[in-house]
């Protein structure tokens, strides 16, 4: 439909803002209250900014393009809106269907208003296009927000799961606890450097009581970050070392004959206290 044939509508239309509201309200709230995500004042709220911005455009734009400038800032509104709702747990339909729902009470108040049917079907026609075009925007922006949720989340778990902890004035301690792949190691890594850095810590017990497997790649992460570590004046001993872990070791070809290794956290714990003790005697 033409832009200019459609003006008389958008007049009324601003008009009949808290009119077309209420018609949206009334079906919006059957849709996102049920499992508590969204209170009553907060779907209108939510409608009523999104309606503003879009007559806001209707006025202002040449087209029902969503890819028209004029559109851009519903565009950016939408792209708000999908990211806070990822954040708070709606689902991708969820959102999605907040902006297709607009659909119902824009129709409605066109067929009220023009009576020309070919005009109406054409402005109707329009306007699904219109809203079926930001309703896939808004999905295609919360998938890459979820995607974001979801990678800062996995990161923030590798954080929890690879903690320093403080066992002693300049002495640390490093559990690793399950597969240590790539991800962990560089990440486990940047914890200790950064906490020796931040303590002035002098003794580093890595203990791998918890890791399943110990192979190759374990084996080259832990030298790495040894070597790390003592390039900042820290010394490193590794504890849990089990009969079958030497064993494979051996097997491996693994030299590890430049690392100080325990069986038990307590005897690293000793080796460690001692190496903090004789530091602070010759300081």
């Amino acid at each position: 439909m033409n832009r200019a044939d459609a003006s008389p509508w958008i007049e009324t239309l601003v008009e009949s803002h808290d009119e077309v509201l209420e018609l949206w309200i009334g079906n919006e709230s059957k849709l996102l209250p049920q499992r508590g995500l969204a209170s009553a004042a907060e779907i209108r709220d939510q409608c009523s900014a999104l309606l503003c911005v879009m007559i806001e455009a209707l006025q202002k734009s040449n087209s029902f393009d969503a890819d028209d400038a004029a559109w851009a800032p519903v565009r950016a509104h939408l792209a708000e809106v999908s990211t806070r709702q990822a954040r708070r747990g709606f689902s991708a339909m969820e959102t999605a269907t907040f902006v297709f729902s607009i659909k119902a009470p824009l129709v409605a108040h066109a067929r009220r208003l023009i009576g020309d049917m070919s005009s109406l079907s054409a402005l109707i026609r329009s306007l699904s296009l219109l809203i079926d075009s930001l309703g896939l925007h808004t999905a295609e922006t919360y998938g890459r927000s979820r995607d974001e949720i979801v990678r800062r989340q996995q990161l923030e778990l590798l954080e929890l799961s690879t903690p320093v902890i403080q066992l002693w004035p300049r002495v640390l301690a490093l559990p690793l606890i399950g597969t240590l792949d790539s991800s962990r190691a560089q990440i486990a890594m940047e914890n200790l450097l950064h906490k020796i850095v931040a303590t002035g810590a002098i003794a580093v017990v890595i203990d791998i009581t918890g890791v399943p497997a110990f192979d190759t790649l374990v084996a080259q992460h832990l030298l790495k970050t040894v070597a790390a570590a003592r390039l900042l004046g820290a010394k490193c001993v590794i504890s849990g070392m089990r009969p079958y872990t030497a064993q494979t070791i051996v097997d491996l070809g693994i030299d590890l004959s430049q690392v100080v290794t325990k069986s038990t956290l307590r005897d690293a714990f000793v080796v460690a206290l001692n190496w903090a003790r004789r530091a602070a005697m010759t300081q």
